[in-house]
């Protein structure tokens, strides 16, 4: 059995036992010695700074402090940086790739609940089921055996913005049911297209002929406000729109203006800003639909996070590659 390498967790303390509760940190401590009692949120803390030392593996999450050239040149023996979250770019810096240490996170194992969430949002949309809720809740009844024109799922036209992630765990959790599902992603060609089983449209012709669509490109300077006044136009009166990514994808100022008209619907996991401010209209429309950030991995869904860190570290000892290493080429385009 090769020796265990030395490992420290780097992120918000509080998110350790959600991560890692009992069961897993267990695992996790048959592949690396870590104290799961010694947390760096500072990396020039003399306790941290003493461990970090000796450290070859960082175990790293949301609110681990930046990876910049003082922090590494205190970790020398650092080869690897396994993230129990999504995004590695708010705390690496290029230094990380010059020095050739491995990188992985789990940011495939977090796209799961993404994709949960929004397949249950097109699901309910298609239906109506917040704009019916609101009807009952007001009348107290309903004409019982009547046919409700206009909703349901069945050939229901989908279009997914960008093939991230998320939107290709989308792809596949779509399949089994009789929706007309496209994508719009300028990185994506025809070829690619058919393997993932999906008509590729141009981003304007998704929007004029889908009536539900769910935003999943990554936030980059170039996709900021990518819907914007002219794009909502484009979509059909009756449509829905869907963000589950980040909210500086929507022109909020825009939005709201086509939502205050009655035209569309829209469903949002994330704002620009996070939270919206206390007296932002989209809370009272009727037609905005709002939920906390809760779409990527919550409760006990962190610890399938965990788990993907424990199999990278299993990966590790054994002298493997990593499954989810992230690949440095396309970082910037990424999530």
């Amino acid at each position: 059995m090769p020796e265990r390498p030395q490992a420290l967790f780097a992120m918000t303390a509080q998110n350790v036992p959600h991560i890692f509760p009992p069961e897993v940190l267990a695992r996790l401590c048959e592949h690396v010695e870590i104290d799961p009692t010694l947390v760096a949120h500072d990396f020039t803390d003399p306790r941290v700074r003493e461990t970090l030392a000796r450290t070859e593996v960082l175990v790293t999450g949301w609110g681990c402090p930046v990876l910049d050239p003082a922090a590494l040149d205190l970790a020398p023996n650092l080869r690897a940086v396994l993230h129990a979250a999504g995004s590695v770019k708010g705390f690496t810096t290029p230094e990380v790739w010059r020095r050739g240490i491995a990188v992985s996170s789990a940011a495939g194992a977090n796209a799961l609940p993404v994709a949960e969430y929004t397949l249950a949002m097109i699901l309910l949309a298609g239906k109506d089921v917040f704009a019916h809720r609101d009807l009952l809740r007001t009348r107290r009844a309903f004409p019982y055996g009547d046919i409700v024109p206009g909703i349901g799922n069945f050939h229901r036209r989908v279009g997914i913005v960008g093939a991230s992630r998320i939107g290709r765990r989308l792809l596949e959790l779509l399949r089994p049911y009789d929706l007309a599902v496209a994508l719009a992603d300028p990185y994506v060609d025809e070829a690619e297209a058919a393997r993932l089983g999906v008509p590729l449209l141009p981003l304007d012709e998704l929007l004029r002929t889908s009536d539900i669509v769910t935003v999943h490109a990554p936030q980059t300077p170039e996709t900021r406000h990518l819907l914007g006044a002219r794009e909502l136009a484009l979509m059909p009166t009756g449509s829905v729109l869907i963000n589950t990514a980040r909210g500086s994808l929507l022109d909020h100022d825009a939005l709201i203006e086509e939502l205050r008209t009655g035209r569309l619907t829209a469903i949002l996991d994330v704002t620009d800003p996070e939270p919206l401010p206390a007296g932002s209209p989209l809370f009272d429309f009727p037609n905005a639909f709002l939920t906390p950030h809760l779409a990527g991995s919550q409760g006990n869904e962190l610890a399938r996070l965990g788990l993907t860190v424990v199999e990278e570290a299993g990966r590790l000892l054994a002298g493997d590659g990593l499954r989810y290493a992230v690949d440095h080429s396309v970082l910037e385009r990424a999530a």
